[in-house]
């Protein structure tokens, strides 16, 4: 109806597309710097820097600084880990498992801090990096347990009848070398992807009636108000969605490594 309104007025609002998420700083094309780059790099210092600051003079009674590194590397360890991977098999992987968890959970919360507001994960080359770590950990850890053909050889579970391993094989083998790591990227792009674009066409459409309203269109800056306000509903629905994707994520690569220590793989 909003639509309609503002045709029949001669007004045209164009939404965000995703164009608007191709934002290069420095040169064009393929090897330009791109904002998304800088926005990783402030990430991963902002991260080296807490966990230094926060470690660095460890005490008995802790911190805020302290405290709170503690309180997300224990639910990391025993929410994820330990559930998962086991008491006595998790500790190896416990640095990879808390880097992915808090690398994609600020990526992710970018999109929502004030004057950023850009998700770095909406890019597809950023959830490829933490995939390509955790993809080479699962087949090397596979590997290194069983040996390359008893790996291979595992890919189908046991008791499967013999004539039917000619399709079972070649499925399982798409699962662990394919369909596993792609669809642990795509994932989370896509739903880092969608809420942002989700979010800026609500602030955009929102601003657009609010400034119409301004300039004499009454009837559409009032519709303007509740689109503006339920941005801030989104807001917080966005933020659940950023923690539970970098949960999510952190869960999956829990279960993989579990997966090839398992004696039944």
């Amino acid at each position: 109806m909003t639509l309609a309104v503002l045709a029949s007025a001669g007004h045209v609002f164009e939404p965000p597309g995703v164009a608007d998420f191709w934002q290069p700083l420095v040169g064009s094309g393929a090897w330009a710097i791109t904002r998304t780059m800088l926005l990783v790099v402030v990430i991963g210092a902002v991260l080296a820097y807490v966990m230094v600051a926060s470690t660095r003079k460890l005490a008995v009674v802790p911190g805020k600084g302290q405290y709170a590194l503690e309180g997300a590397y224990g639910f990391v360890r025993n929410s994820i880990a330990r559930d998962l991977i086991g008491e006595d098999n998790m500790r190896p992987y416990l640095p990879l498992l808390f880097a992915t968890f808090t690398f994609i959970f600020l990526g992710n919360f970018a999109g929502i801090v004030p004057v950023i507001q850009f998700p770095a994960t909406s890019r597809i080359g950023i959830p490829i990096v933490p995939m390509l770590f955790v993809y080479i950990v699962y087949l090397a850890v596979g590997m290194r347990r069983r040996g390359v053909g008893g790996y291979l050889k595992g890919l189908s579970p046991p008791g499967v009848p013999v004539a039917a391993q000619f399709l079972v094989y070649p499925l399982e083998f798409i699962t662990y070398f394919i369909t596993r790591p792609v669809t642990l990227a795509l994932r989370l792009f896509g739903n880092m992807f969608a809420g942002h674009l989700l979010l800026l066409l609500i602030a955009l459409g929102a601003e657009y009636l609010l400034v119409e309203g301004l300039n004499g269109s009454i009837g559409l800056g009032l519709i303007g108000i509740p689109i503006w306000l339920s941005y801030f509903v989104f807001t917080v629905f966005e933020l659940l969605i950023q923690f539970l994707q970098a949960y999510v994520f952190t869960v999956l690569a829990a279960f993989y490594i579990a997966d090839s220590l398992s004696d039944e793989h």
